[in-house]
């Protein structure tokens, strides 16, 4: 698909470009780490969970008129299991909606298996420019710990393939994974890097509630990593991401400069983003929403409604400024407080708590600079805590 975006972008500031993002809930098996909205199923009947989508998509596009997409994101689930005209005729359907603007950025995640790679050229011609591959570990014995049906080479191959056929090409990997050494997550870490692509997520591993890892964890049979020994593998990370030239951007996304992922900066910047397919959450205009998280109950109110919305709330002034805030530091450029109040419509003086950032700051742990607030590299391992001590809820 030939994508034609606008020659320029609305230059109003109440009227900025959309995030799109599009959930596919499903997968072949499901991961024990997992505690995504996703679902195995024996059978999908494409044509209508295509028309499905488009109905979601197109409900959105009522409410949201005169508005320009900046980015797409497929997610799941495994968005790559989606028919190649299905991706198409979802990315049409927004341009035909919305309009793209200049630069428009369409991601797909993708699992790295010889199956899913076969369809990248694909994808490729649907609109698709870029692409996030879930290689999540370069070690056979960490992936089959991990529950990924992949090897090591059979995702490497799917990273060949996907360089050849996307501009811009994103990878996964998790660490801190039980008895993972420094030394082994450093050699780790460069081989990834000697790859060549333009952004890395780096995530440590965290035992979601719910999930299988949950279960193993409750009975004793997967030791977790002592807090002091993931602390020296994130600093390890972003020392060594840095001195390559894929600095970290936000806690555990690393690029080339210019070459961050423009949809996730949507999210951690605060701006609106329409979330469609089961269980996507979106904010559209100072309301929250959420669709059904089950498929099938998803298709119901598709059918009955005309869109799989479960829940619209609208969110206070304080609310937005809290979210805005959770999100907005973590970020490496931090957060305009000024400009955040005045789109929240919140006196900025109480939006954080001074008295605890002066502290903080003293402590080497967050920046304060006129109106611009930051938390520093020291501070971003201790964020969770940081962020009970600063956003005044």
């Amino acid at each position: 698909m030939e994508v034609h975006p606008q020659s320029t972008e609305p230059s109003c500031r109440q009227d900025p470009p959309l995030a799109l993002y599009i959930h596919w809930p499903f997968c072949i098996s499901k991961c024990p780490y997992c505690d995504f909205n996703s679902h195995v199923r024996e059978t999908i009947d494409q044509d209508a969970w295509r028309a499905a989508m488009l109905r979601d998509l197109a409900h959105e596009a009522t409410l949201l008129p005169g508005r320009h997409i900046a980015s797409i994101f497929f997610g799941g689930g495994t968005p790559s299991l989606m028919p190649p005209s299905t991706v198409e005729a979802l990315i049409g359907s927004a341009q035909s909606h919305w309009g793209f603007a200049a630069n428009v950025e369409i991601t797909l995640e993708a699992n790295p298996s010889s199956v899913e790679a076969a369809r990248f050229a694909d994808l490729s011609r649907a609109g698709v420019n870029r692409i996030s591959l879930g290689l999540q570990a370069l070690d056979d014995e960490a992936l089959g710990f991990l529950g990924r049906a992949h090897d090591v080479q059979e995702g490497l191959s799917a990273l060949d393939v996907a360089q050849d056929n996307f501009a811009r090409v994103s990878f996964d990997l998790i660490y801190a994974r039980p008895h993972q050494t420094i030394e082994a997550w450093h050699n780790e870490l460069d081989r990834a890097l000697s790859f060549g692509t333009e952004h890395l997520s780096l995530y440590q591993l965290t035992i979601e509630p719910g999930t299988r890892f949950a279960t193993l964890v409750a009975q004793g049979d997967i030791d977790l990593v002592d807090p002091d020994h993931g602390a020296a593998l994130y600093e390890l990370t972003h020392e060594v991401t840095q001195a390559a030239g894929l600095p970290a951007y936000e806690i555990s996304n690393h690029a080339r400069p210019g070459a961050e992922s423009l949809h996730n900066l949507t999210y951690w910047r605060y701006g609106d983003y329409v979330g469609i397919g089961p269980g996507a959450h979106g904010r559209r205009g100072g309301l929250a929403t959420s669709r059904h998280k089950k498929p099938e109950n998803w298709l119901k109110s598709i059918a009955r409604n005309g869109h799989g919305c479960q829940v619209e709330e609208p969110l206070t002034p304080r609310e937005r400024a809290s979210e805005a805030l959770i999100m907005g530091l973590r970020l490496r450029e931090g957060v305009d407080l000024a400009d955040l109040a005045e789109r929240c419509g919140v006196d900025p003086e109480t939006l954080i708590n001074m008295r605890k950032a002066n502290l903080l700051q003293q402590h080497g742990l967050v920046h304060l600079t006129g109106q611009r607030l930051s938390v520093t590299s020291e501070g971003r391992i201790l964020l969770d805590r940081i962020l009970a001590e600063l956003v005044e809820t």
